[in-house]
């Protein structure tokens, strides 16, 4: 009897599952509920005051505001330049952060602080409008509406007290309201000496905050105190009237116009200090006006001399004969390391009588302080000839600003041939399987030239540079330029490694007389290296 009853029980249980799941299926098919109505659709006019309040801040300011552009193609185009500026602002956060954090750290007993890792992520901000005011002033005021919801990874390593602790800021968001204000307008590339960033309301940040691998921000009531501090405290800092004022250039030296052309001949220097293990120097000058952003000038090496003569003559462009010097500094060139400066001295442009030549032996100073005890020694002497021809009247050669401007060979070059110069300035996103301390090394017409080696770099700056006197134009040659790097310990079993190369026509160089590329370097990931070529004929 107990069997019999178990299998009516188990056969009801599945008759009736059964049809309880065909009757629930049909009335979920079948019936609809009469709560539930299709949405209103309508202009955002002819909404209620509740409905627009909850959608206020999902609304971009330009719809809002009539006086907002909107800003679609600036968002285009941050994203698709994004990658490139995710690793610029990095590059220069770490270039401004260094020097500070060297100057804090003492204070509080910390052996280092460093960044681990730093990517602002792959999420680019967006501007949901921008306003611009016009004004009578000379200057360009902006208030665009900034929104930031980035993933960014920020790990910054503390070293202290012989412990090692890590901080990982993530979740990134940023609301803002700035004004940025360019000012004063000058005539003079980037059109604007300083920037002014002040901001309209209080900032919403919002992120999370990870120590040691622990989110600090989940613990109960930190998240508010944090971001009200930083919110008070940037305020405080950047709440419109107050500014962050970021230098471009001197205003007042931007509106100078060039009033002439200064001739420099460097002739010879004389008893110059051995510098070499050999007891040899292998010296060369710097040239460079005070208060000028161009690039020194420098005259080619003289290899193995301490009386070297160089009769090279150059041309720098004068805006202020009254407060501009011309700096003269010898360096003993080195194939690897540092070059070592071996003595400088100045000539104040005040003291030179226009159209009138004039020679002048220096001697060779340490410093330029006047009460430095290093001065007394003897470094030797520099001699250069000086010629300040002042433009009459309106007269101003089409390239007096051109830095670009080719200068002629030295005496002595071949009539037929000219001078190559080459200069290495820097590599990108360079990395070796076993270290990464690169160096860049140059093949030409049989002749090897090597940059300095830079330690733990994947974007090494070198700028140096290499001269090559020539019989003949290279129009049929190639120069192979190789970023290798040597490894800091010795014994190992990969001493160097090739992180790529580049071969480089010169056929372009010699029409062209200058070029200035990136190259993408073979059997290199996201390598490139930045070279520039000149011909200069005599």
């Amino acid at each position: 009897m107990g069997f019999l009853s178990t299998i009516a029980s188990c056969f009801g249980f599945g008759v009736g599952t059964s049809f309880g799941l065909v009757i629930g299926y049909y009335m979920f098919i079948y019936f609809q509920p009469t709560d539930v109505k299709d949405p209103t659709i309508c202009p955002l006019a002819e909404q209620d005051p509740k409905t627009l309040q909850r959608l206020l801040p999902e609304i971009p300011l330009w719809v809002k505001n009539p006086d907002y552009d909107r800003l679609d193609w600036l968002n285009k185009f941050i994203e698709c330049m994004w990658p490139y500026l995710d690793k610029a602002i990095c590059k220069t956060a770490r270039t401004i952060a260094k020097p500070i954090i060297a100057e804090q750290i003492p204070k509080y007993k910390i052996d280092s602080v460093e960044f681990e890792t730093l990517t602002l992520g792959s999420l680019p901000p967006t501007f949901q409008g921008m306003k611009v005011y016009s004004t009578d002033e000379k200057e360009l005021i902006m208030e665009p509406s900034l929104k930031w919801a980035g993933n960014p990874n920020i790990i910054v390593a503390i070293k202290a007290f012989g412990l090692r602790a890590t901080v990982q800021v993530v979740d990134l968001q940023v609301f803002a309201a700035p004004r940025i204000t360019l000012k004063p307008l000058v005539p003079s590339f980037p059109c604007f000496a300083n920037i002014y960033v002040s901001l309209m309301e209080k900032p919403h940040v919002d992120f999370g905050l990870k120590l040691l691998g622990a989110d600090a921000m989940s613990i109960p009531g930190v998240y508010r105190i944090v971001q009200e501090l930083i919110k008070d405290q940037v305020a405080n800092m950047y709440l419109w009237p107050k500014a962050l004022e970021v230098p471009i250039m001197d205003p007042s030296n931007a509106m100078k116009v060039p009033v002439g052309i200064l001739h420099v001949k460097v002739l010879r220097a004389v008893k110059l200090k051995k510098k070499d293990l050999l007891g040899a120097s292998d010296p060369y000058v710097k040239l460079k006006l005070t208060d000028d952003k161009l690039p020194s000038k420098k005259t080619t090496v003289k290899y193995k001399n301490l009386n070297p003569e160089w009769n090279e003559e150059f041309k720098l462009v004068i805006k202020d004969t009254e407060s501009q010097a011309l700096e003269l500094s010898i360096y003993d060139w080195e194939q690897i390391g540092k070059h070592d400066k071996m003595g400088m001295n100045v000539i104040p442009l005040k003291e030179l009588t226009p159209d009138e030549p004039k020679e002048l032996t220096l001697n060779l100073l340490k410093t330029m302080e006047p009460n430095n005890p290093e001065n007394e020694k003897s470094r030797g002497q520099l001699t250069v000839e000086v010629l300040y021809k002042p433009f009459k009247g309106d007269e101003l050669p089409e390239n007096a600003e051109d830095s670009s401007a080719i200068e002629k060979a030295p005496e002595g070059t071949p009539a037929s041939g000219g001078l190559l110069v080459i200069t290495i300035h820097e590599a990108e996103d360079v990395e070796g399987k076993h270290h990464t301390n690169p160096y860049a090394r140059l093949i030409f017409k049989g002749e090897e030239r090597r940059t300095k080696h830079v330690k733990k770099n994947r974007d090494p700056r070198w700028g140096e540079t290499f001269q090559f006197t020539l019989d003949e134009p290279p129009t049929n040659e190639r120069l192979l330029v190789e970023v290798q790097s040597a490894s800091s310990k010795m014994g190992l079993l990969h001493p160097k490694e090739n992180l790529g190369y580049v071969q480089i026509n010169l056929a372009d160089v010699v029409s062209n007389k200058r070029i200035n590329e990136k190259y993408n370097l073979i059997d290199s990931r996201n390598g490139r290296i930045q070279v520039e070529l000149q011909w200069r004929t005599p």
